[in-house]
């Protein structure tokens, strides 16, 4: 009688429930989470606060020919005895200067009002019937609006005086405004349909 083959035994692994996670590295885990959170909220605020406008910056600085409240005060003005002929054309040219010029209203002078104007504050003023200065043949004219104006320098502010009308007209503009001759555009206008030019026309103004 033959021996029976032995059956091999095949030893099989036992299966359980896994082993639980270290509660070391659990405990590290939540730490790290806890940390993290907090400096991405930080990031965040700070990213934020950099992108956002800045409140406190000063606001621009109005320009000059903006509108800006103005002083309602008489802007004070020497007001010279005028002949007939000055002062009747210096009433015809203030009756027909402009309310406002740029932006700037006009506004009460202490005296002559038919022969002063005065615009803005710092005032722009108006003089019509003073005397024409001294002009030599070298001397820089403007012409601006077919009227020959010549510029001189005062510690604050641009003269401007007609050189070629019946009735010489005198416009000052403080420094505050920039550049003179842009003023004297709008009163030319005026000066033209008001007082007649005179003759000869300045050599160094001719249009």
């Amino acid at each position: 009688m033959d021996q029976a083959s032995e059956t091999p035994v095949v030893e099989t692994e036992r299966t359980g429930p896994a082993p639980a996670p270290d509660r070391t590295s659990r405990s590290a885990a939540l730490i790290a989470t806890a940390v993290a959170l907090p400096v991405t909220l930080l990031v965040g605020v700070l990213a934020f606060a950099n992108l956002a406008p800045d409140d406190s910056a000063a606001p621009p600085a109005p320009s000059p020919s903006s509108p800006q409240p103005q002083s309602t005060v008489p802007v004070e003005m020497a007001a010279p005895a005028l002949a007939e002929r000055p002062a009747t054309v210096c009433r015809a040219l203030l009756s027909q200067l402009p309310a406002s010029i740029r932006g700037l209203s006009q506004r009460p002078v202490s005296a002559g009002p038919e022969q002063n104007a005065a615009y803005g504050d710092p005032a722009v003023t108006v003089a019509c019937g003073g005397t024409e200065p001294e002009v030599a043949p070298t001397d820089h004219l403007n012409m601006v609006n077919s009227v020959c104006w010549y510029a001189t320098e005062q510690a604050d502010a641009t003269e401007l005086t007609t050189l070629d009308r019946e009735v010489a007209v005198t416009v000052r503009v403080p420094h505050f405004y920039g550049e003179g001759l842009q003023w004297v555009a709008p009163i030319a206008t005026t000066i033209v349909a008001s007082i007649r030019s005179a003759d000869p026309m300045p050599s160094g103004c001719s249009s």
